[in-house]
Order: C-alpha cells, then sequence, then structure tokens
C-alpha cells in the first residue's frame, strides 16, 4: 500500500490536539460527529481487522455501491461516464465503504483515478500494501495503450463531455460530504493529495493531465470547505466577544468555554485545510501552470481565478496574481483566454479593485496590447476586461483608450462590439448632476450631447465611410441613443439657443450618415457588409421590435424629411443620404396616418431635385427612392406613378429636343447645347437602371447618337459613355420583358448591332470611353451567352450570341494594353498618379476589368486558349492580379483539366518565343528571362495539386505539346545542331513530377520519336536540356535501371536474371568512359550511349531500398554477362552480412545522438522553465515584474518530493510528442548497440 512513512515524510500537518467538534458547532456531521479518528499512525487497523472488515458489507451493496435490479457491478469511473445515478448518492455510497473498510475503498478511489486517466491497468491490494507511490505510478504507465493517444479528458462526443463534468463534479461532492471528518483522519486525504502530486509529475500525458484537473478541482472544493471555517470562526469570534462583555451576572462561563473550544477545533481543522491546500499549490499548481501541454496549464490558470475570487482575503494578493499576470504572455491562445476571463470576475466586483491596483499598474500595458491579439476570443475578452477596469479611475490613460476606439471599425463583430461598448462606457456613461433637469427630448436634452459627441468621434477617426460600422458596433449598448431620431431631426433643423455652438456643415453631414446608417440597422437587423456571416433567423421579440421601429421611423421622417430636403436641397452628399430613407418607410402609414400632404411635398423636393443635380450618385438615390415609392401593393402607387411619368415625360421630351438640335449641329457643336444634352441624357440613363423606359424607344435616339460620333470622332466622351449605358439598359429591358412573357418580340438585331458599335468604339482615343465600352461589352456577351437558355428557356435560344473571332481578338487587345500595364504608365489618373488614393483606385479598376473578362474565358464564352496571354502574365503582376489569374486557372481546369493544360503550355510557350525575339537563339539559360519563365512554370505545376489520378490525361497532353513544341523549328546553326526550341525542355522538367511513374515511361518513349541517333551522342551545353528533361522522367519511373540510353534499341527488354544488386548509391566519376556507363543484357547489341551530366547524376541513380524485389540495381559500372570477370573483383568486398550490420549500426547512432539531443525534455529542475514558449519574458523583465510585489506564499514544510528522483524508471510518454526518452531507455539502447558491435 502507499506507506505511511512516505505519507508522514510528504506532510506534516500540524495536530496540537486531539480533539472533536463540540456539539454546538454547525459544521459537525449529524451523523458521525464523534467518528473523527485519533490522530496516530493513521490511525490503521490491524490486518485481523482488515480481513475481517473486507467482509462486512452493507447487505444488498458490492464495492460499496447500491446494487440496483441485478445489474452487474460498475466501478467508480463506469459509474460516473455514464452519469445515470445522482453525484450525491455515488459519494455517499463511497463515504459509507470508507467507514465500514476504508482501505478498500481507498482502493477503489485510486483505481477511479487510474481509470480515469485511460489506463487500462489497475492498482491491486498487494500492490496498494506494499509498493511505493512512484513504484505503482510506474506500473501503471507500463498498461497503456500504445496504439492509441487518446484519453477520456481529450476524447470527443457528448458522452465525453459529459464525463469531464462528472469528473469534475465528482471530487467537489467528495470534499463537501468528507469535509466534517473524513477529512481531517489524516489518511484519505493524504492518500489522494499524494497520490494525484506524483501522478501530475509524470511524463505520460494522460497521467499528467487527469491529476492536475483532478488536483485543481480538489484544491478548489478545498478552498470553499476553509472559507466556510473562516466565517465559522469570525461568527464564533462574535458570539464569544459578545458573550464576554456581558456583565458578571449575566455571563455564562459555560459557554464561554464552549466557544473558546469551538474555536480552537476551527482553527485547527483550517490549519489542516490550509496545509493541505499549501500541498496541492507547491507540489501540482506550481509546477504545472508551465506544463509543456496547454490544456494543464488553461486548467491552473483558470482554477486560481477562482479561489481568487471565491476566498479573496486568502488568495488575492500579489503572491497569486503574479501567476496570471505571467501567464498572459503564453503562446497559446486557450491559455491567455483563461487569464482574462479569470481578471474579468476579479475586476467585476468593484470591492475588489483596491487590491488590484499594483497589479493593475504592473501588468495594464500587456493588457491592452492583447487587445490587439491575433486570436479573437482573446481580444474581445481583453477588450471587456479593459472596459471593467474604467471602473478605476484614472488607471487607462488617453493613450490607452484610443488603442481600442479604433476597433470599433473592425470587421470581426464581436471585437467590433466589445469596442463599442468600451467606447460608449468612456464617452457616454458619465451622468453630471446638472444633466438631471434636461428635458428628454429636443435640441437641450441629454441625448443631445451624447449624439454630438458620436458626432466628433466620428470625424476624428476619419473614416467617414464606414458609419455603418461604429453604428453596429454601439448599436447593442447605445441603441437607445443612436434611435433617438427626433433630436437628431433637432439639432438640422431647429435654432441654436443661446450660448449653443452650431454644427458645421462637415458635422451635419456626419450627423445625417449617421442618422441614416441608424434607421438602416433598425430596419435590416443584420449587420452591414463584411461583419458578419449572413442573416440570422429573428426572435419574435426582435421582429416585433423591428415593426415598432419601422413605424415610428416612417411617422417621424414621413413630416422631416421634405423639411431635410428643402434645407439641403444644393448639397449633394447630404441629398444623397436623406433620400435613401424612405427606402425603409411602411408605405401604409401615408394612408392610415394620413400623411398624404407630406407624400406630395415629397414628391415635389425630389422632383425639384432631379432638376438641380447631374451629380451620378443623387440621380440613382431618386430612382431608387420613386422605386420604392412606386409599389403596387399600396394605395398612393398612383399619386406616384404619375408623379414618376410627368417627371420622365419631361425629361425624354427634352432629351428628343435637345439631339435633334445637337445633332444638326454638325462639327460646329455648342459646349452648352452638349452640357444640356449630357445631363438630361444622365438623368435618363439613371432612371433607365431601375424604372422601364422602353414606351420612349430610346434605342434609336442613342444609336443614332452613337453612329454620329462614330462618323465625326468628335463627341465628348460623357456623352458618349452615357449613350452607352443608356442602350444597354434598353436592351436587358426589353430581355427582361421577353423573359417573363409580356412581349413576344425576339430579336437579335438589336443586340448584334449594338455589340457591333461597342467592339468600334473599342478603338475610341478616350480612355473612360473604351472602358465603358469593354465593360458593357462583357456583360452582354455573359447575358447572351448560351447559358441565356438554362432552366427551360430555350425561347430565348434566338438570342443567343457569341463572339467572333475578331471581337474577342480586340477583347483580348484591350486587357493586354490598358489591365498589364506599369502604375507609372497608368494616364487615366489625369496626371495624379503620385495621389495614393487615385492609384489604388485605378488599380480598382484594372482588376475589375480584368475579372470581367476572365469571366468569359470561365464560363466559355471566349475560347479558353486566349487565356494563355493572362496566364503568362500571372509572375509578373503577381501583386495586382495574382488572385483573379489563380482562381481563373482554377475554374478553368475544373471545367476542362486537359483543355486548361494546354492553355497553360501555350503561355509558357508565347513567353519562350518572345524572349528569342528579345535575346536571339543564342541566350543565356541563366539569364533573368529564361529562369523567370521557368519558376512561372514551377508555379503552374503547383496548381496541379497532389493528386495526380486526376490531372494524369491534362498532366500527359501538356508534356506531348511540350515535346512538340520543343522539337518543331530546325537548328538554325544547320543539320547535327539543337533545334531551335530545344531549351524549352528545360522549362518542361518542372511539370515531370506531376507524372505517375507508369506515365513517364510513355512520355519518354514519345519524346524519342522526335530524337535521331546524332542527337543521342551529345554532349555540349547545347543539349543539357534535353540530358535534364529525359533524366527528370527516368527519376521514379517503373524501370529503375532505366538510363539515357537512345530510343534506337528501346524494343529490347533488359534480362532479369543477372542483374547485380547494390547496397547503396554511387556517383559517376567524371572522367568515366561513356561505354562504361549501363550496357543492355542478354546478348543485346551494345549501343553508344549519352552520358548524363554530372550534376543531373542523382536524378538517374536510386537507393537500392526502393527497387522491387524482383529488381537488381545497376550501378554505374559496367556489367558483363559473364560472372567470373567484372570491375567489382578489383575490390574485394565485405561479407553482406557485415555490411548490412554497419549501415544498421550507423543508423541506430545516428538516432541515439538525435535523442540525445532532445534531452531537454518536460521535466526540468524547477528553477528553469519547463518548455521555451510557456514563459515568454526575459529574466529581466521578470525581474521588473517582480519588483515591488509580495511575493511570499503560504509555506509548508516540506521534504524534496521523491517522484523527481524516481521518474528515471519511468516508461517514456507515447501520448505526449514532447516527451523524451529516460535514463534507463538510453542505457539499454547503448547496451544494445555494443552488444551488436562485439557479436559482429
Amino acid at each position: 500500500m502507499i506507506a505511511a512513512q512516505e505519507l508522514q515524510t510528504d506532510f506534516h500537518y500540524s495536530h496540537e490536539a486531539d480533539t472533536q467538534l463540540s456539539s454546538d458547532t454547525d459544521l459537525e456531521d449529524p451523523e458521525s460527529r464523534n467518528a473523527k479518528p485519533g490522530k496516530g499512525k493513521k490511525g490503521k487497523k490491524a490486518p485481523s481487522e482488515k480481513v475481517k472488515g473486507a467482509g462486512v458489507r452493507a447487505q444488498g451493496r458490492v464495492n460499496g455501491h447500491h446494487q440496483e435490479n441485478g445489474t452487474e457491478n460498475l466501478s467508480l469511473f463506469e459509474i460516473v461516464k455514464l452519469g445515470k445515478s445522482a453525484t450525491q448518492s455515488v459519494v455517499d455510497d463511497w463515504i459509507e465503504s470508507y467507514k465500514s473498510e476504508r482501505d478498500m475503498a481507498l482502493l477503489e478511489l485510486i483505481n477511479f483515478f487510474i481509470q480515469c486517466s485511460g489506463c487500462k491497468g489497475a492498482v491491486s491490494s498487494e500492490m496498494f500494501r506494499h509498493m511505493q507511490n512512484s513504484e505503482i505510478i510506474r506500473k501503471m504507465t507500463e498498461e497503456f495503450d500504445e496504439d492509441s493517444g487518446d484519453y477520456p479528458l481529450t476524447m470527443s462526443g457528448p458522452v465525453w463531455k459529459k464525463f469531464k463534468w462528472g469528473f469534475c463534479e465528482f471530487i467537489v461532492v467528495l470534499v463537501r460530504q468528507c469535509q466534517y471528518s473524513i477529512i481531517y483522519d489524516e489518511y484519505m486525504m493524504d492518500t489522494v493529495i499524494s497520490l494525484l502530486t506524483g501522478l501530475s509529475d509524470s511524463q505520460v500525458r494522460a497521467f499528467r493531465h487527469t491529476s492536475t484537473l483532478a488536483a485543481m478541482k480538489l484544491m478548489t472544493a478545498l478552498v470553499n470547505v476553509a472559507l466556510n471555517l473562516s466565517i465559522n470562526m469570525d461568527n464564533t469570534q462574535r458570539q464569544y466577544e459578545a458573550e464576554r462583555s456581558k456583565s458578571l451576572g449575566k455571563r455564562a462561563n459555560d459557554r464561554l468555554e464552549l466557544l473558546l473550544q469551538k474555536r480552537k477545533e476551527l482553527q485547527e481543522n483550517q490549519d489542516e485545510i490550509e496545509n493541505m491546500m499549501n500541498a496541492i499549490f507547491k507540489g501540482v499548481f506550481v509546477h504545472r501552470y508551465r506544463d509543456a501541454i496547454a490544456e494543464i496549464r488553461a486548467i491552473c490558470i483558470e482554477e486560481i481565478g477562482v479561489w481568487m475570487k471565491m476566498y479573496s482575503d486568502a488568495f488575492l494578493n500579489d503572491s497569486y496574481l503574479k501567476y496570471v499576470g505571467w501567464t498572459m504572455h503564453d503562446k497559446q491562445g486557450e491559455v491567455r483566454l483563461k487569464c482574462l476571463t479569470a481578471l474579468q470576475g476579479l475586476y467585476h466586483n468593484r470591492e475588489l479593485n483596491t487590491r488590484l491596483e499594483l497589479f493593475t499598474s504592473r501588468f495594464k500595458d500587456r493588457i491592452v496590447s492583447m487587445a490587439l491579439d491575433k486570436e479573437y476570443d482573446v481580444a474581445v475578452q481583453a477588450i471587456k476586461l479593459l472596459t471593467l477596469i474604467l471602473h478605476s479611475d484614472e488607471v487607462l490613460t488617453a493613450e490607452d483608450c484610443e488603442s481600442v476606439y479604433h476597433l470599433v471599425y473592425s470587421a470581426h463583430r464581436p471585437i467590433a462590439m466589445a469596442s463599442g461598448e468600451f467606447l460608449y462606457k468612456k464617452l457616454f456613461s458619465h451622468r453630471g448632476p446638472e444633466e438631471d433637469g434636461l428635458p428628454r427630448r429636443g435640441r437641450q436634452c441629454r441625448n443631445a450631447n451624447l449624439i454630438k459627441t458620436t458626432v466628433f468621434f466620428f470625424l476624428e477617426s476619419e473614416l467617414h465611410e464606414h458609419g455603418a460600422y461604429l453604428v453596429d458596433s454601439m448599436w447593442e449598448c447605445g441603441a437607445d441613443l443612436l434611435k433617438d431620431w427626433e433630436t437628431m431631426i433637432s439639432l438640422l433643423l431647429d435654432e441654436t439657443f443661446p450660448g449653443e455652438e452650431a454644427l458645421t456643415d462637415r458635422q451635419e453631414t456626419a450627423l445625417i450618415e449617421i442618422m441614416l446608417c441608424a434607421v438602416r440597422q433598425a430596419c435590416e437587423c443584420h449587420p452591414p457588409i463584411g461583419r458578419g456571416t449572413g442573416k440570422r433567423v429573428m426572435t419574435a421579440k426582435e421582429k416585433k421590435t423591428q415593426l415598432d421601429d419601422r413605424t415610428k421611423i416612417t411617422e417621424i421622417f414621413a413630416v422631416a424629411l421634405p423639411l431635410l430636403l428643402t434645407k439641403y436641397s444644393v448639397d449633394a452628399e447630404k441629398v444623397t443620404n436623406l433620400l435613401q430613407l424612405p427606402q425603409y418607410f411602411d408605405l401604409e402609414i401615408y394612408t392610415t396616418g394620413r400623411l398624404e400632404k407630406h407624400l406630395e411635398a415629397l414628391l415635389r423636393q425630389i422632383r425639384e431635385v432631379v432638376e438641380k443635380h447631374t451629380d451620378t450618385d443623387v440621380l440613382e438615390a431618386c430612382s431608387m427612392t420613386f422605386h420604392a415609392l412606386c409599389n403596387e401593393e399600396f394605395t398612393i402607387f398612383n399619386r406616384v406613378d404619375i408623379a414618376r411619368s410627368q417627371l420622365l415625360d419631361e425629361q425624354v421630351d427634352k432629351f428628343h429636343r435637345l439631339l435633334e438640335d445637337f445633332l444638326q449641329e454638325g462639327e460646329e457643336q455648342d459646349e452648352d447645347d452638349a452640357y444640356q444634352v449630357s445631363s438630361t441624357l444622365k438623368r435618363i440613363t439613371a432612371f433607365h437602371n431601375a424604372h422601364d423606359l422602353t414606351k420612349w424607344d430610346l434605342f434609336t435616339s442613342n444609336y443614332k447618337l452613337l453612329n454620329t460620333g462614330l462618323q465625326n470622332g468628335d463627341m465628348p466622351e460623357q456623352i458618349v459613355i452615357h449613350a452607352l449605358q443608356c442602350t444597354h439598359y434598353v436592351i436587358l429591358w426589353n430581355l427582361a420583358k421577353v423573359s417573363e412573357g409580356t412581349s413576344k418580340k425576339v430579336r437579335l438585331t438589336h443586340t448584334e448591332s449594338f455589340c457591333l458599335m461597342c467592339q468600334r468604339y473599342l478603338s475610341s482615343l478616350s480612355t473612360a470611353v473604351k472602358e465603358q465600352a469593354f465593360t458593357i461589352l462583357c456583360d452582354a456577351l455573359m447575358i447572351f451567352s448560351h447559358q441565356i437558355v438554362a432552366s427551360g428557356r430555350e425561347v430565348l435560344e434566338p438570342l443567343v450570341f457569341s463572339p467572333d473571332s475578331s471581337l474577342q481578338s480586340d477583347l483580348l487587345n484591350f486587357i493586354l494594353d490598358h489591365v498589364f500595364i506599369d502604375q507609372d504608365d497608368d494616364n487615366s489618373t489625369d496626371g495624379q498618379q503620385d495621389d495614393e488614393a487615385c492609384k489604388i483606385e485605378a488599380l480598382h479598376k484594372r482588376r475589375n476589368l480584368l475579372a470581367a473578362y476572365c469571366k468569359l474565358i470561365i464560363y466559355n464564352v471566349v475560347e479558353m486558349n486566349t487565356g494563355a496571354d493572362i496566364f503568362k502574365q500571372y509572375m509578373r503582376y503577381y501583386n495586382d492580379y495574382g488572385d483573379i489569374i489563380k482562381e481563373t486557372m482554377s475554374k478553368t481546369r475544373q471545367i476542362d483539366k486537359i483543355q486548361c493544360a494546354k492553355t497553360l503550355i501555350l503561355s509558357l510557350q508565347q513567353l519562350f518565343n518572345e524572349m528569342l525575339s528579345e535575346l536571339g537563339c543564342n541566350f543565356d539559360r541563366s539569364s533573368s528571362s529564361f529562369c523567370g519563365i521557368k519558376e512561372l512554370a514551377r508555379r503552374f505545376s503547383l496548381t496541379f495539386g497532389l493528386d495526380q489520378l486526376k490531372t494524369r490525361e491534362a498532366i500527359a497532353m501538356l508534356h506531348k505539346d511540350g515535346i512538340e513544341f520543343a522539337f518543331k523549328e530546325p537548328s538554325p546553326q544547320g543539320e547535327g545542331g539543337p533545334p531551335l526550341n530545344l531549351a524549352f525542355l528545360d522549362i518542361l522538367s518542372e511539370f515531370s513530377s506531376k507524372l505517375l511513374r507508369q506515365d513517364r515511361k510513355t512520355v519518354h518513349m514519345y519524346l524519342e520519336r522526335f530524337m535521331t541517333f546524332q542527337m543521342s551522342l551529345q554532349r555540349e551545353d547545347c543539349w543539357l536540356p534535353l540530358i535534364s528533361y529525359r533524366n527528370s522522367l527516368q527519376a521514379g519511373a517503373d524501370d529503375d535501371t532505366l538510363s539515357v540510353i537512345s530510343g534506337v534499341s528501346r524494343g529490347s527488354a533488359r534480362s532479369k536474371k543477372n542483374k547485380m544488386a547494390s547496397t547503396g548509391k554511387r556517383r559517376l566519376p567524371e572522367g568515366v568512359d561513356a561505354g562504361a556507363w549501363m550496357t543492355r543484357e542478354q546478348g543485346v547489341q551494345q549501343t553508344p550511349v549519352m552520358m548524363s551530366s554530372p550534376h543531373m547524376t542523382s536524378t538517374v541513380l536510386r537507393d537500392a531500398k526502393k527497387l522491387r524485389p524482383d529488381e537488381g540495381y545497376v550501378g554505374v559500372y559496367t556489367m558483363s554477362n559473364d560472372p567470373q570477370h567484372t570491375p567489382l573483383q578489383q575490390t574485394p568486398q565485405p561479407p553482406l552480412r557485415w555490411f548490412i550490420t554497419v549501415v544498421w549500426l550507423v543508423q541506430f547512432v545516428y538516432l541515439f545522438v538525435y535523442i540525445s539531443r532532445r534531452s531537454a525534455g518536460l521535466m526540468e529542475d524547477d528553477e528553469e522553465p519547463i518548455v521555451e514558449d510557456v514563459m515568454m519574458s526575459s529574466e529581466q523583465r521578470l525581474e521588473d515584474l517582480n519588483e515591488g510585489m509580495d511575493f511570499d506564499t503560504m509555506d509548508i514544510d516540506l521534504p524534496p518530493s521523491k517522484n523527481r528522483r524516481e521518474r528515471s524508471e519511468l516508461k517514456p510518454d507515447y501520448f505526449d510528442p514532447a516527451s523524451i526518452m529516460d535514463d534507463s531507455s538510453s542505457g539499454l539502447s547503448l547496451s544494445f548497440f555494443f552488444f551488436f558491435f562485439f557479436f559482429f
């Protein structure tokens, strides 16, 4: 058993008196308050008593557990795993068993911890009586299953998740039920703590993890017991003081003595609990909080946070807080997360803030920096912790707060919302006494100042295009403020009161944007684009809130919006935002609320805005507003439709009139007339985007205008751009009507003539016109491609339009001329290349143009081989368009693998031809141009992935085309010289690794068809690409002995009978003769061969161990059919057995040295960190952190644990990759090594 001597040396508890709880204590056990055993050597029973007690069991109980309905006996582990029995009853059964026979019950508890670790073995009674703690642990280590690294705490599934909860609950309930007597018997707790301490020091991860969790939960339960003892001691002390303060006549001396006795007993119990806690803390926590396993470190930090929160008087000091502070530098996010959650529980209680002042001052900077943690969960909790720290006055500086403020614009919504709460509590939660008497609504209310503060913050952040992100961040905590639209309107419309500073124009613009974002958030109830994964299902309460908000918005803004438009009608930016508000109205309220006059006022203001402005954003906002109001489901439709028709009638009539006059002017066009035509056409185009204007026959007018522009060549570019766009809308509306069945006219003439018009405009002098024509062409070709007849729309087949080769060529030339250009060559920014924003905008525009063309390739609208001119730009423009080109290659490969491969090789061929034109046929293969092509081929090869079966045919076709290209052109040097494109084989070799082994031989045979006998004899540098390519095909081929022999004799078979095996690779000497390289057997006539380049020898020779059993290994020496005459006889060969042994020993020594270098494993001395990544602070930094902090913990006089001296006897941790071999295994390995050495 776990000997008493060991426990006595491990734990020196103070036991001053042999007492029991008095009758009136509130901690006594009602059933066994006199059951506390005497304090000797653990009160062990005599062996005869044990035998006698072992046979005494309560009736109907086996192993301390009830048998229900005749079920088989279950161990504690199985009961906890099943989770069908209440933990309270399981613990009570064990306690009864312990009272009747404590050795057997304790053995069952020990096996419970062993089995919970995943160990298949069990501690027997004999082991329990006679073996030491370390011996038992070593024995259990041998029982582990080496084939699996899983154990209960790491297994997945609901059963094991429930088991972990039941395991922790069992320990807590066990201590709670034993807190009155059993934990003070100097036997149960001593044994359990000693076992868990030893297991936590094990090299086996399962033991270490499980025992650490058990020890930490045991510590938590003991902390709860200590807290109760402390409370009872305080109560007893107060009772004693109250009794003693009475007069002598009224004082009860017996009660005073009883209270003194009770307080003494409580003090003794508290001392024992304190010793237990110190033993666990110093024996387990201080070693495992820096364990190599992150889960173990997280357990320690999580539990110490519970202790400090539960029993702050004992644990909330710098001696324990330092561990949390240090561990905040841990490299694993889950450990840092536990640190933050532990601190949140402390800072949440404002009464504890004074005890945290020193810790806050030392680790505040680290907490602030964790708001930018790479782990999103950690960053969120760090911000929440900083929000709690705000309660402490002036702890966070302005710089600290600003580092959190900007996170409200983060794309990660939890971080943004946590930052929004921090911002709201910092800026808006402080209420001054002067604000108590302010009105609830209006310009002078409290929210008015808060709204102004929000506007000021928004402007100072200089992210004016992200108002929706700011509103979304503050929505959870500041919804009431953001929904105060009456106050916002009052700030915009009402006059300022005396002494108030009015909002500037910039501030009013920002306020309108925030107001619009708040309205959108209230009505749509989902985060803005880029923040969030999608719409979620709203609850009934959220739906009701949404409807109420929408009703409120309509009632408020239906009245205020015309007034706001009247005031800001000339400001394009303000009007654009204001005109988006009607999209969120409940239009039925216009009728039910009798707000028709306000609707009329709104329509008048929109009409005035259309007539005043020519800005595209403003006109599109007006168009969308009419689209939202023109809903046939509501009674206001007729009124809005009439207003819309009148507006469009006026604009179309005006356009026709102006256009006729404009075209009659000929070459002498007036600028004012051109401006009028452009502005009117711009308004019509903006409305045509959302409204059907086909009844005005705009196609004829616009086509006539465009045709005139082509003939004269002096049409203003803005007129051409809007005419192209308007004509495009006409065609799309006609297609929509045909698709819906409202029109039976199916005509392709308009589409063809318009596409031809756009193609002619691709040669315009204006870059803007060419870009517009290109974009419209790509959209039109996509819409009217063969995809149009999908999903049962065969009726639209006459509308299918496929581009001819001329149009495809023009589109490709546009991409090459306007997309693949250097940044400095782009003149589209009108001389503003130095402006970084303009450069980014120009790049964004070019990316859109490239993406539009790549869609045509992906959907097979244009020939896939046109993508070769795109793919060849992959390396040169990788930073700008690499993602687009790579995605295009991926999509085309999904459509047609073979055609995609042919396109890739075509792009390489084009680059090779360009290089020849630039450098000539005698170029240097080490030049940057050739190396760039080869690097591009390598990148192309990587895109084929690892599954060679899927790409087998494509790779084979790629090699076929590459070989044909290499031998296509004759040698410029005449007969006998290398082909012009022979160097292309060096590029093609980058794809050889993607060939299957059986395909390499096939490709090699295909290559030999193009080779002549003379080519196989060449050795000059100009032939190296051929040699290199052939070697790349031979590496890993089916026939490992396949050499560079000419294809002249490829039909002969190599004999397998007289092959000689080689035990290692041999490198070809540089001076060896070509005829001595390799010969064929079985009387085949020897053929002169081409010798491989010396530096490529490794691609031909292979390791003998990779050969098939029926194959030999051909060395670099000549092999003869005569077995009695071989050059190998010149060098006597040692016996094969000896050679194999030497090789084995060399490999073993290498393994031994490798293991020795990893000797710094898990269990180093406590003075040094266990793993480098656990403590991230340097020694100097730790000294700075330690300075001024009291690190003295509760001391316990314990001798050094034997477990650390005995750990060398343990087996390696088969579950922990960070573990190392112990000394015994190393010694065995050395003995094994020397045994083989002397044996041989």
